[in-house]
């Protein structure tokens, strides 16, 4: 069953139904649901697919290929492909002999196909504009975990296949509202608070909700699937950094530097923090971590490019860095252990934040200004002789001429306004005032998990948004 996934359905099948040949490239973090989706999309439509094989010799893949080619209606007595030229050039007889008015061909974790001195990446660009971009009938669909290969090798190639993609899909996280339905669809019997607090485990990757057990609470799932040594996903975050990136030890240090900072850090101090080089290749990872969505890059308008701030976001990956690796001596009970501390407590304001960056789209149609536009950005300021420091992480800047100023709060049983947070949301409204135009009015907008406890100060900012509402469609 598909949940989700309407537009990237509408996508797929407008490229299926094209009068031309269309080259497909789906991408996304790993774990994300790319296979599953072309398969629930085309169901046995295929002409070919096959799914390339991890770190193994060119020669197995090359013997693979050629077995996947015979077992869908190649000739067995077809010579065995020595190269990736040879391999393509059976492919298209196996399409040739085909009789399907629309010819699917379908390559999974292709950049494992890739292997040193192999000249996959020619043979393929050879495939495409030689010979299968002229015809009228085929559409080609590539992906991979290695989200990087695909964006450097296929969308920055400098060669053959510069702008040869027709249909670029970029699959992303799942919102609390498709979490939702997929935990229905799974019988999982938690309210919107366990769900709440899932995403801040495990974002919305659909794989990671499909292992949750219906007949275990959150808190043993939890504890059973990520902290305890043996369990199936303790050791993720190693295998996700793997498989995306090569040589993911860079890619690695730029999450932790970003893990420990909840604000971000600039380019410089991700160097600093990170103990790594400053050159193109930092470059391309953090355009590499944002493109994949692990981190976001911001920087208003006001403020120099070289003063932007990267912020990590991916809430598996807080996760890792601020519960998982520090996990020391687990029992079955830790995680329910580890609710009454101060970490715990950071950790769901961190995370919690990050549900609501992700859900900007929620917050606009709860506002009531879906329909306005609007730029949103985090706004950050250093102290000086006339103002404190100052770190506003989500404003929505509306063609109105208001300036929503969001503050999110995580409490379990609510949130509790003291004079403390008053004067605190007051000294930002003042601060950012001396920076924004006189034309552009300021809201305070206080974003909680699970409302506001009444008392004399909970109306000091007026416009409440809870949770419940970033559970909208």
């Amino acid at each position: 069953m598909l949940i989700g996934r309407k537009d990237e359905v509408n996508r797929l099948m407008k490229a299926y139904s094209s009068k031309e040949s269309e080259f497909v490239a789906v991408y996304g973090r790993r774990r994300i649901g790319k296979t599953y989706l072309i398969k629930e999309t085309f169901g046995t439509k295929f002409t070919f697919q096959y799914t390339g094989i991890h770190n193994v010799p060119n020669s197995v893949q090359l013997h693979e290929f050629h077995n996947a080619l015979i077992q869908q209606g190649l000739d067995p007595s077809a010579r065995k492909p020595k190269t990736w030229f040879d391999a393509f050039h059976l492919l298209e007889e196996l399409i040739r002999k085909s009789k399907a008015k629309r010819k699917i061909i379908f390559i999974d974790e292709l950049p494992w196909m890739d292997a040193k001195n192999s000249r996959f990446v020619p043979a393929l660009e050879h495939f495409w504009n030689g010979w299968a971009s002229f015809r009228k009938d085929i559409l080609l669909i590539i992906c991979g975990s290695a989200t990087s290969w695909i964006i450097n090798k296929i969308f920055r190639s400098k060669g053959g296949l510069y702008n040869r993609v027709t249909y670029k899909i970029l699959l992303t996280q799942f919102s609390l509202h498709e979490c939702e339905q997929l935990a229905s669809a799974y019988k999982l019997p938690f309210s919107r608070n366990m769900i709440m607090e899932g995403y801040m485990v495990m974002g919305g990757v659909p794989f990671y909700w499909t292992k949750l057990d219906p007949r275990k609470s959150l808190a043993a799932n939890v504890n059973d699937l990520f902290l305890q040594e043996k369990g199936e996903l303790h050791g993720e975050f190693t295998y996700i950094y793997e498989s995306m990136f090569k040589s993911p030890d860079k890619y690695i240090r730029v999450v932790e530097a970003l893990a420990g900072k909840k604000s971000g850090l600039t380019r410089d101090e991700i160097i600093t923090k990170g103990h790594l080089e400053t050159n193109g290749r930092l470059t391309r990872i953090l355009e590499d971590l944002e493109q994949c969505g692990f981190i976001r890059k911001y920087c208003h308008t006001d403020k120099r490019v070289k003063d932007a701030l990267y912020q990590l976001v991916d809430c598996y990956s807080l996760f890792y860095f601020q519960i998982v690796r520090r996990a020391r001596n687990v029992d079955e009970q830790y995680w329910t252990k580890l609710m009454q501390t101060p970490a715990y407590h950071t950790w769901c304001g961190l995370s919690f934040e990050r549900i609501c960056l992700l859900h900007t789209r929620q917050l606009k149609i709860a506002l009531g200004i879906s329909g306005i536009f609007t730029s949103i950005f985090s706004w950050h300021v250093k102290a000086n002789d006339y103002h404190p420091g100052v770190q506003i992480d989500l404003l929505i800047d509306r063609a109105d001429g208001i300036i929503d100023v969001c503050e999110m709060k995580y409490a379990a049983g609510g949130f509790k306004a003291t004079p403390t947070f008053i004067k605190d949301m007051r000294t930002k409204m003042s601060v950012l005032r001396q920076y924004m135009p006189d034309s552009k009015g300021l809201q305070a907008v206080l974003v909680t998990s699970n409302g506001v406890i009444r008392s004399k100060y909970s109306d000091e900012i007026p416009v409440q948004i809870s949770a419940e509402e970033l559970f909208l469609p």
